[in-house]
């Protein structure tokens, strides 16, 4: 079998790589260990120097890991700048958040031409490429550039939108054909694919976007809970709870994810509901991202402010409503809190996937299982439509949604959860990799027939 090279911005350091928290880094690490794996990428540490060619190398297992860092200059213009301060916003519809500078776009296009040169010298004549996200959506034709012809794909993790806020991007069309690089390219819901398609439709791109929807070894997470759940970590916040139904929300810091909205709308459950105060206790993981961003210094600001006001006039001297920390938790130790968390609260205003959804459902007890609150925005929900979908913008209906939760009879909670059970183990990462890694291949043989005729 032909060896896969993953290329993804970040490449998890040897202390993270069965630790890692992000929902790429967790369908990758699934699809990695499928075959013989190449995972290239940055190593996360910035030089003084000019953005070296030459990669460190490092072996775990089937995967080498091949990084390289990136100058001071590289990573402002190319990842603060317009990965994240261009692209990112856009994506998940946040135009008004957006800062375009060409200068930011040179260096972007620059790092995507470095990670190319740095990579041919690795691969082999019969690799399978598969490049993976926004930070990344010229690599393919950078790497055709330096002479690469073998099958490449792209898969895209964040949401597209719609046509009309795309086009807000200065310059978007030449982003967008880059893609003709590409023998297949990925999203991960239907209506993503259907954005991207009508803007390559209207350029005369002839690539077509389809929906593979990423997901989770469930089985693993599922036996991970079931070892957590008498751990001491579980035991210590069980403790802790006093009986109290535990509501759980995990998300990076971060403003696509809805944290405001969503303690308003605890805050609207003790409001309205008050038979559930001193009864529940909401507790929110969010290790911090990007800190050096000042929108999200400024998001951790106003988190800071709504949790001491809540807290403030709701707590009680043997009781405080809402814990917050903006650390991460040892993924083993998170999936024994999803699976003694009576609620998952999953409300991102815009998300590719939400995998933290799907974990919450693999974690739980089949005889008496928790009540997950999920955004209709997240593309989870369309898999998951037996959660009690909410509109994340709406504290009022975000507080209806976890009142329904912590109410539910016993039987309705075990009836939706198999729903989404079946789901959840129907739409695997190992699913998601070979569907995707299939069309790869069929579109590479269409282009190598193509190429052959008279």
């Amino acid at each position: 079998m032909a060896r896969l090279v993953l290329v993804s911005n970040r490449v998890p350091a040897p202390g993270q790589r069965g630790q890692a928290a992000g929902g790429l880094a967790v369908a990758l690490h699934n699809a990695a260990h499928q075959r013989d794996c190449l995972w290239f990428g940055w190593s996360g540490n910035l030089t003084d120097s000019e953005t070296p060619l030459a990669s460190r190398i490092t072996q775990a297992g089937r995967i080498v890991f091949a990084t390289i860092d990136l100058a001071h200059v590289d990573y402002q213009g190319y990842y603060r700048g317009f990965a994240n301060g261009m692209l990112w916003p856009l994506l998940h519809s946040r135009v008004g958040l957006s800062e375009f500078r060409r200068t930011e776009f040179a260096a972007y296009l620059a790092v995507n031409t470095a990670f190319a040169k740095a990579l041919a010298p690795l691969l082999r004549a019969d690799d399978t490429i598969w490049v993976h996200d926004y930070h990344l959506f010229p690599l393919g034709q950078a790497l055709r550039d330096v002479g690469v012809t073998g099958p490449i794909g792209f898969f895209l993790h964040v949401p597209f939108p719609p046509p009309s806020l795309f086009e807000c991007l200065p310059q978007g069309d030449k982003l967008l054909r880059t893609l003709t690089a590409y023998n297949a390219v990925g999203v991960q819901v239907p209506d993503d694919a259907v954005n991207l398609n009508a803007l390559l439709d209207k350029l005369g791109i002839p690539i077509r976007a389809a929906a593979f929807p990423a997901g989770i070894d469930p089985d693993a997470l599922a036996a991970a809970a079931r070892r957590a759940e008498t751990g001491p970590e579980v035991i210590r916040l069980a403790d802790s709870l006093v009986g109290r139904a535990l509501i759980l929300g995990v998300d990076r810091l971060d403003y696509s994810k809805g944290l405001p909205h969503r303690f308003r709308g605890f805050a609207q459950l003790l409001r309205r509901f008050p038979e559930h105060r001193k009864r529940v206790r909401f507790l929110q993981i969010a290790p911090v991202s990007r800190g050096d961003v000042s929108q999200y210094r400024t998001l951790r600001r106003e988190l800071d402010e709504l949790v001491g006001t809540i807290d403030g006039e709701y707590a009680d001297f043997d009781w405080t409503p809402l814990r917050y920390l903006t650390r991460s938790v040892a993924r083993g130790t998170l999936a024994g809190f999803y699976r003694h968390a009576s609620v998952g609260l999953v409300t991102p205003l815009r998300d590719g996937m939400n995998l933290v959804a799907k974990e919450y459902v693999a974690a739980q007890r089949p005889e008496d299982p928790g009540a997950l609150v999920l955004s209709r925005f997240a593309g989870a929900a369309q898999e998951l439509d037996r959660a009690i979908l909410v509109n994340p913008y709406d504290p009022d209906e975000i507080a209806e949604g976890l009142h329904l939760a912590l109410t539910m009879p016993l039987a309705e909670r075990q009836e939706r959860w198999q729903a989404m059970k079946e789901a959840v183990w129907r739409n695997t990462a190992v699913a998601w990799s070979n569907g995707f890694l299939a069309e790869l291949a069929k579109a590479a043989v269409r282009v190598d027939d193509v190429q052959a005729a008279p």
